[in-house]
């Protein structure tokens, strides 16, 4: 049985202002040299792929509707074949759960389209 092509494009690698966006995020939930550390480790992390489900499963996150209005840009973007920056994520070390730093409106956008795709990150 061969796996069905959710038609979503992907960039080869972050853009510069997603590790940006990760380091800030981060900082909410470390304190900055650590949040510091993880953006840096981040920037030399190899990408990987992963299924959109699974990412969610690990997060334990709940994905945005449709609806949110990041979701629906991210979804035209998709639409219009446009590609979309992989992933920034880690592992939390305390409890093993997986933060998404950066890209999760556009995890929530491709599992919409296809629960099943198979998306790009930089996991740290």
């Amino acid at each position: 049985m061969t796996k069905k092509k959710s038609g979503i494009r992907w960039l080869g690698k972050p853009e510069k202002r997603d590790y940006l966006a990760a380091e800030r995020y981060l900082s909410l939930l470390f304190d900055e040299a650590t949040a510091a550390r993880y953006a840096k480790k981040l920037r030399r992390a190899d990408v990987s792929k992963f299924e959109a489900k699974d990412l969610l499963r690990a997060s334990g996150l709940q994905p945005l509707g449709a609806g949110n209005p990041h979701v629906k840009e991210d979804r035209r973007r998709i639409s219009k074949g446009t590609p979309l920056a992989p992933l920034l994520l880690v592992r939390h070390p305390a409890n093993a759960t997986l933060i998404i730093a950066d890209g999760y409106h556009r995890l929530c956008a491709a599992y919409s389209v296809d629960e099943d795709a198979t998306i790009p990150c930089c996991l740290e």
